[in-house]
């Protein structure tokens, strides 16, 4: 299980190499616009042959309103990436997990652990650093625009806890759903765009569509759910907090990204920022759960 769960982490790590290297050749909103009509075909037909449970209104609601929130985050995330390296994406992407303990404590008025302020602070500085370049340099359009990609992703795992908590909801259905919106979305933002690809992709970009539909969302949601079913959510955190690791060797690697001293500097900070972020949010969260359950 724990192979398949840094499988995952292995797969969306290379995520923002795969969506670098479409950005070079077309649209933003074209690639979110492929990668989700793939998605949603995919989960349509599990749904059909797997589950069948249709959704109730809620759940329907719920799901647009989830599915608005991650459209927004992946725009902002897709754009930033088309203007910056993907290491660097990869890795302020993941402050996400440093974000959402504060995102969390203003939705359910819960105080955050100083460690997890301390982790913070860590992983902020080594921004700065990876964004710097040979040099203190001002960030690029594209470094701020993954910045507010985290944020607003932070915002959005926040809503998918508040909404959903206790209410009995399928995951299966609510991922169908905000996978839909998504994609109705983005193919209405550049219609003629999307057409234009389907005509004339070669089959290398194919690949790459069909790898962010099938593996980053589909495959990575369907071991996500069962593994959690398997074992605790805070392995799971864990595990997949080994993202930005993946994302600097593959971009470094595959991608021949370079990262100058300052760079590797900032990259080791965002790293043990977010590991210890996570692992002090998870001490907090199990430490409370007696008061809270008694």
């Amino acid at each position: 299980m724990d192979l398949f769960l840094l499988l995952v982490a292995i797969v969306w790590g290379s995520s923002y190499l795969a969506a670098k290297t479409l950005t070079d050749t077309v649209g933003v909103t074209v690639i979110l616009s492929l990668r989700f009509l793939i998605t949603t075909a995919a989960l349509a037909l599990i749904w059909l042959f797997w589950n069948r449970r249709r959704s109730g209104r809620r759940e329907i609601v719920v799901g647009v309103i989830l599915g608005l929130t991650q459209a927004a985050v992946l725009i902002l995330e897709t754009h930033g990436i088309a203007g910056t390296s993907a290491t660097n994406a990869g890795l302020i992407i993941s402050l996400v997990i440093v974000f959402t303990p504060f995102t969390e404590s203003v939705a359910f008025r819960v105080r955050v652990p100083r460690a997890v302020f301390a982790a913070g602070v860590i992983a902020v500085t080594g921004v700065c650093l990876l964004v710097s370049g040979d040099g203190f340099a001002t960030p690029t359009l594209g470094d701020m625009l993954v910045l507010a990609a985290a944020f607003v992703r932070a915002i959005h795992v926040t809503a998918v806890s508040a909404l959903t908590r206790g209410r009995g909801y399928r995951a299966l259905n609510l991922t169908l759903i905000q996978s839909a919106v998504c994609a109705v979305i983005y193919t209405s933002a550049d219609y003629p765009g999307v057409l234009r690809a389907v005509k004339s992709f070669d089959a290398g970009e194919w690949m790459g569509v069909l790898y962010l539909g099938l593996a980053c969302s589909v495959f990575a949601f369907l071991i996500q759910t069962w593994a959690i079913q398997q074992t605790s959510a805070s392995r799971v955190s864990l595990l997949m907090g080994t993202e930005p690791i993946w994302a600097v060797l593959i971009g470094v690697t595959i991608g021949r990204e370079t990262l100058a001293l300052p760079g590797i500097a900032g990259a080791a900070l965002i790293i043990a920022g977010t590991y210890l972020g996570l692992r002090a949010e998870t001490r907090h969260r199990e430490a409370s759960r007696p008061a809270n359950s008694g």
